[in-house]
């Protein structure tokens, strides 16, 4: 199943307080950044975030769910109505994210 943009465009407005959230759709899904690094996406209207240290302390009971086959689990964002604590939640993985990988010479 796809994620909707009606979801999307909830999260985006969601982290409408902070600058540099931007996103990428991708086969029905969508990821998205935080200051250019991926911090997470959204996968089936759910928002899942890499799994980080900070993202563990802001969130020790969130259950983990695999965003699609073959992928890596991520953490189950489930405060997606408050957007004080998702700005803060991206604030705080933003250190802990990799850089983005550059692209390769040809």
């Amino acid at each position: 199943m796809a994620s909707s943009k009606g979801y999307l465009d909830y999260v985006l407005e969601q982290l409408s307080g902070l600058d540099g959230i931007t996103y990428r759709q991708m086969m029905g899904e969508y990821i998205i950044y935080y200051q250019g690094k991926i911090a997470g996406g959204i996968y089936d209207d759910r928002f899942l975030i890499k799994e980080t240290p900070a993202a563990k302390k802001l969130m020790p009971n969130a259950p983990y769910e695999i965003p699609y086959e073959g992928a890596k689990p991520m953490i189950l964002v489930e405060e997606i109505d408050d957007s004080e604590f998702l700005c803060a939640l991206l604030k705080a993985v933003y250190p802990e994210l990799p850089e983005p990988k550059k692209p390769k010479k040809k």
